[in-house]
């Protein structure tokens, strides 16, 4: 019974990484593959410790496996969301088929600061080669 509890979880666990794997090569810009990575990784890792921790059934390694879960749960959102940002302010093109940019205009682009808008720096670079 636990070993196919094991099977079942790792199985899953792997799918969301494989899905995850997928959607990095699918998804058409930096924002949306930082949405699949954030969320399909996470759970798929996390499952595969949980499957980790009942297989060797032992206090020590499951503590370790529930602070990696908590680590991983606690960066995972935050490294993404300093990805994205990053990748705004240098001026990363949104897929054309986005709808809404809650942030356009909002950010100075040399700073980084939340603020008055400015240019991205890819249009001030092609206005001073004029």
């Amino acid at each position: 019974m636990i070993d196919t509890l094991i099977a079942i979880l790792a199985s899953i666990g792997t799918l969301f990484i494989l899905f995850a794997a997928i959607g990095m090569l699918r998804m058409p810009d930096i924002y949306l593959r930082l949405a699949v990575t954030t969320k399909a990784a996470t759970l798929g890792v996390g499952l595969l410790l949980v499957s980790a921790a009942i297989y060797f059934n032992d206090l020590s390694t499951t503590t370790r496996v529930f602070a990696v879960i908590l680590f991983i749960l606690l960066t995972a959102p935050v490294s993404a969301h300093l990805i994205g940002r990053a990748a705004y302010i240098i001026g990363n093109k949104m897929w054309e088929k986005t709808h809404t940019d809650e942030l356009e205009g909002g950010y100075e682009w040399h700073s980084g600061k939340y603020g008055a808008p400015k240019k991205p720096i890819d249009q001030e670079i092609e206005e001073g080669e004029d």
